[in-house]
């Protein structure tokens, strides 16, 4: 024993940056993230999101360099929302062969497929959002029927058959992946069966779990030109559940999910470790929108180190069990990985 008494020193494995690499418990890698990408019908140039600094709505063919640069970078998938010119009641261009959500799944797989040929390596997967939110004139996330008091309200089922339509749609267009983000009872199954009928067993389903009611998707209502009015707590999961949480995960994963997420990340790691532990199939988050935003403004303003924070902030959803992380720094953070020690495997 020393003379000080102390017998255990676990500061010698922090003491230097060769240490710290060599004993890390979790890394990040370029290929475990996710870059979500907006395209918008009609635009000539890139529309710069002010919400979301360094983030915009696409064009078709600034998304194609987008999901060019992810190939590039060694990301592992980049997740498409469409913007569309028209909006109705039942979202009916979400489904649209050449609606701009098909448009971009194409432009996107041409994109990865020309990399993969000058590179000789794997390019991001394909994945799509399938959810009408961006697709309806009222905003929410399916068709809307009159409730018991007369005041509007989603109805669960005839909103899937709209998520299995879009879903179809999708796999034609080529997503490798379909996202039902909307919260829908019933979803995951429904989606699969549609999908297996049009002959897509080959495509993938990674499910919206554990999605909560956050104001946290500020930022994203604006990045859709969202016109949603009131707010999605009758299908979106309530803050204050964690069982819910892990229930709705164990439904997704009894139909047939592929994958199983949860949304936000960063105010429910407890949701995302539980999720982990009992899954068997591989779970993603989601650090969204706002989450986002919060780190941009504060380090904008002077009062965080904006890499440091964003390494952290991503390294803690890898830490409690996401083996996918979606997040809008993923290009960066690719950068990051490659040029220094930080996350590095």
């Amino acid at each position: 024993m020393s003379t000080s008494g102390i017998v255990y020193r676990p500061r010698r494995l922090r003491a230097t940056p060769r240490v710290r690499r060599l004993v890390a418990e979790h890394r990040l890698h370029p290929a475990d993230l996710v870059l979500p990408l907006f395209v918008k019908e009609g635009l000539d140039e890139p529309a710069p999101i002010s919400s979301m600094p360094g983030q915009v709505q696409h064009t078709e063919a600034t998304l194609r360099d987008a999901v060019a640069a992810a190939a590039r970078a060694g990301l592992g998938g980049v997740m498409l929302f469409g913007i569309p010119a028209h909006r109705d009641a039942t979202g009916s261009q979400a489904e649209a062969p050449d609606g701009i959500l098909q448009r971009g799944i194409r432009a996107a797989r041409e994109a990865v497929a020309a990399v993969e040929h000058a590179t000789g390596r794997p390019g991001p997967v394909v994945m799509a959002d399938i959810c009408l939110d961006e697709f309806t004139d009222h905003g929410h996330c399916g068709v809307l029927a009159d409730g018991p008091d007369g005041t509007p309200v989603v109805d669960n089922d005839a909103t899937l058959e709209r998520y299995a339509a879009m879903a179809v749609a999708q796999a034609k267009a080529g997503a490798e992946v379909v996202s039902p983000s909307g919260m829908m009872d019933g979803q995951v199954a429904v989606i699969r069966d549609a999908l297996d009928e049009a002959g897509f067993e080959h495509v993938s389903i990674l499910a919206y779990s554990a999605k909560y009611a956050s104001p946290f998707y500020g930022p994203f209502r604006e990045a859709v030109d969202s016109t949603l009015t009131g707010d999605r707590r009758t299908y979106q999961m309530d803050a204050a559940n964690a069982r819910e949480g892990l229930r709705e995960a164990d439904l997704d994963l009894a139909e047939g999910a592929d994958m199983v997420m949860v949304k936000p990340a960063g105010s429910y790691l407890d949701v995302l470790r539980g999720v982990a532990d009992r899954s068997d199939v591989p779970v993603a988050a989601y650090q969204v929108s706002g989450e986002y935003a919060m780190i941009e403004a504060a380090a904008a303003n002077g009062w965080i180190d904006r890499r440091a924070s964003v390494l952290e902030s991503v390294l803690s959803i890898r830490r409690a069990g996401a083996d996918v992380i979606l997040t809008y720094w993923a290009l960066e953070i690719a950068g990051w990985l490659t040029g220094g020690l930080e996350g590095r495997p």
